[in-house]
Order: C-alpha cells, then sequence, then structure tokens
C-alpha cells in the first residue's frame, strides 16, 4: 500500500492566508464594527461598504463566516462538516468554515468561496455603487 507524500496532502489555510485573500479583493476595507475581535471584510468602504467576511482573531481552530447562495450554502453543510450554518449570522445565507488542521477543506475551494461571498455582495450593489468601485 503506498503513501501520499504529505507534501501532496491538503494544507490548511493560515489565518494570514485569509486574511490577504479577502484584502487582496477590488475595493475591500478591513475593520473591527462590533468588537476588537472580530474582523471584518467589507466591499464598498468602512462606512457603507457591505460584509462580505468575518473572522475572530483569537478563534482557534481558524474560522472564517462567508456569505453564501443558499441553495448551494445547505449543500456545502451536507457534504463537509466543516462548513457549519452561520455563527451569529443569517443560517439562510451564511456559512461558517473551521479550518482545523487534521481535516483541512481544500484551499481551493476556501479560495473560491471567498470569491462567491465577494461576488454576490459586489451582484447586491447598487448600479452606482458598482460603478464608482469599477464593476
Amino acid at each position: 500500500m503506498s503513501q501520499t507524500p504529505s507534501s501532496e496532502l491538503p494544507t490548511c489555510l493560515t489565518f494570514s492566508e485569509l486574511r490577504q485573500a479577502c484584502a487582496d479583493l477590488r475595493g475591500v476595507v478591513e475593520c473591527f464594527p462590533f468588537d476588537l475581535d472580530v474582523m471584518v471584510f467589507k466591499v464598498g468602504g468602512k462606512e457603507k461598504g457591505k460584509m462580505f467576511a468575518l473572522m475572530s482573531i483569537s478563534s482557534d481552530p481558524v474560522q472564517i463566516s462567508l456569505k453564501c447562495d443558499p441553495v448551494r450554502a445547505e449543500i456545502l453543510r451536507q457534504t463537509f462538516p466543516q462548513i457549519t450554518a452561520g455563527y451569529h449570522l443569517s443560517k439562510k445565507h451564511w456559512n461558517t468554515l473551521t479550518l482545523e488542521p487534521n481535516n483541512p477543506l481544500e484551499p481551493t475551494l476556501i479560495l473560491e468561496l471567498i470569491q462567491h461571498s465577494f461576488d454576490l455582495v459586489v451582484k447586491g450593489m447598487t448600479k452606482a455603487a458598482r460603478l464608482e468601485l469599477g464593476f
């Protein structure tokens, strides 16, 4: 029986990598509107921007909450035990991903879900707001 080399096993994204993935998207600001533990990523500015991602800076393991299409959100929850209904958020529209090093989600899936959340929020913005951001 052959073993998969450890370099080929899925790796768990770090807090810093998640933070960078969110911050790199166009028009995104990082802020702490609730308390100093919950980092929020908004598209469109701190005041009028819309949230697409939230992370606790003290959570261990790392968790990130992302907006998601309701049908897809349910499928993801049924498929991956690390994905649950959004914590303190609309259970219909938000998922919380728990990034467990011993049971990691594929980094490509996580990055795609960050982009999906961002895209949903941008799509819901007014045409004027989208144009102002260059979309």
